[in-house]
C-alpha cells in the first residue's frame, strides 16, 4: 500500500484516533491515515516527513496551518461550512465518516494534478453478472453476491444499468456517482482518490452510484469501460469488482471480456431460452466464444416472500436467494 501520510488533528483527541482507525480499517483511500492527539507531536512530525493531505480542526489558526508544511489542507469544521476566499475547504466534522472522506477526497482532486496513487501488489478479482433476459433477479443476485463476499474480502459493486432504482432501495441521496467518474475518465483523470470521492456503503459492501443520467453509459465505448473497471481492479484496494451489466446490448461482450466469472440468471420459458441462444451465438460470431466457457448460468428462486421496499435489501440475504446465493459461493 502507498504510504504517502493523511495527517488527522482534531482538538478532540478521541475523535482523531477513531476517525484514523475507521478509515485505516476500510482501506477506501490511497493514503496511510495517522491521528495526532496533541498539536505540538502533529509540529514535530511535520518537521521530518512529508504530509500528503492534511485534515486539521478549523480553530487551529490558519499561520501554524501554513509552517506545517502540508502538501493540501481540509479543514474539520463544527458548524455549516461557508467558503471564503484565501482559506483552506472545510467539511462538517460531525457527520458519518463515509460522507466526511467522500468531501475530503474531492477536495483534494480539486486545483491538483493527481499523484499515480495505486495499491501495491493488489490486483482485483472482476466478477461480471449479465444475462440478456429480462426480470430474471439480475440485480438481486448481484447486489446479494456482494454483500455475501464483502464479510470475507474487500468488495465493489459498480451497477451499468440506466434506471437501478438503488437511490430509492437504499434511501439516500448521492451526491456523487458513476457519471462524474465517467467524466472523470474521459478526461483522463481518473486515479483512485477520483474513485474515492464516489463511493459509498451498504454495510460492509462498498459501491459506485449508478449514473444520473442515462445518456452517460451510451457516450461511453464498450471498450473503453472495460479499461475502466480494469483499472479499477488493478489501481485500487478491492479484492474483487462486482459489475452488474444492465441493457449493454451485445457491447456487454468487450466488458465481460475482462472478468474471470460470469454468472448469467436463465429461465426456462421458450422466449429467455431463445434469447441466451442468440447471444450465444453471437460471441461466436464477433470472435468472443471463448468467453461461453467462464459464463455460469444459474436459475435463482422466484418466491413472493419479498416484503416491502424499505426491507427489500434485508431480505435479500435472509430469504431464499440468499440461502443460494450462499451455496453458489461456497469457497470464494
Amino acid at each position: 500500500m502507498t504510504n504517502r501520510i493523511m495527517a488527522v488533528y482534531d482538538v478532540d483527541p478521541f475523535y482523531a484516533d477513531r476517525f484514523a482507525d475507521f478509515v485505516n480499517q476500510k482501506e477506501k483511500v490511497p493514503f496511510t491515515v495517522m491521528a495526532f492527539t496533541t498539536l505540538e507531536r502533529l509540529k514535530n512530525y511535520a518537521m521530518e516527513h512529508e504530509i500528503e493531505l492534511l485534515l486539521i480542526n478549523s480553530t487551529v489558526p490558519k499561520e501554524e496551518i501554513d509552517r506545517l508544511g502540508a502538501a493540501r489542507v481540509v479543514t474539520l469544521a463544527d458548524g455549516e461550512t461557508v467558503p471564503v476566499d484565501g482559506q483552506y475547504p472545510s467539511v462538517y466534522k460531525y457527520q458519518a465518516t463515509d460522507n466526511i472522506m467522500r468531501e475530503v477526497m474531492a477536495c483534494y482532486c480539486v486545483g491538483t494534478i493527481q499523484p499515480a496513487l495505486t495499491a501495491i501488489g493488489n490486483v482485483g478479482d472482476i466478477i461480471g453478472v449479465y444475462s440478456p433476459v429480462n426480470r430474471c433477479l439480475k440485480t438481486s443476485f448481484a447486489l446479494t453476491a456482494g454483500q455475501l463476499l464483502s464479510r470475507k474480502s474487500r468488495v465493489l459493486y459498480v451497477n451499468l444499468e440506466d434506471c437501478s432504482g438503488l437511490e430509492k432501495l437504499f434511501g439516500e441521496e448521492h451526491k456523487a456517482d458513476l457519471s462524474d467518474l465517467l467524466y472523470f475518465y474521459g478526461q483522463g483523470n481518473y486515479s483512485w482518490v477520483r474513485l474515492s470521492s464516489v463511493i459509498y456503503s451498504w454495510g460492509d459492501l462498498d459501491y459506485i452510484p449508478p449514473v444520473r443520467y442515462p445518456e452517460d453509459l451510451c457516450q461511453i465505448t464498450a471498450e473503453d469501460m472495460a479499461d475502466l473497471l480494469t483499472r479499477i481492479a488493478k489501481e485500487s484496494a478491492y479484492d474483487i469488482v462486482v459489475v452488474d451489466l444492465g441493457q449493454f446490448g451485445k457491447k456487454a461482450a468487450s466488458v465481460l471480456e475482462v472478468c474471470s466469472t460470469v454468472f448469467m440468471p436463465v429461465k426456462d420459458d421458450c422466449m429467455s431460452v431463445a434469447k441466451v441462444e442468440e447471444f450465444e451465438e453471437y460471441l461466436v460470431r464477433s470472435g468472443h466464444e471463448a468467453l461461453k466457457e467462464r459464463i455460469q448460468k444459474i436459475k435463482l428462486p422466484y418466491h413472493s416472500s419479498f416484503g416491502r421496499k424499505e426491507s427489500y435489501l434485508e431480505q435479500l440475504l435472509w430469504g431464499e436467494l440468499g440461502d443460494y446465493t450462499r451455496q453458489l459461493l461456497k469457497g470464494r
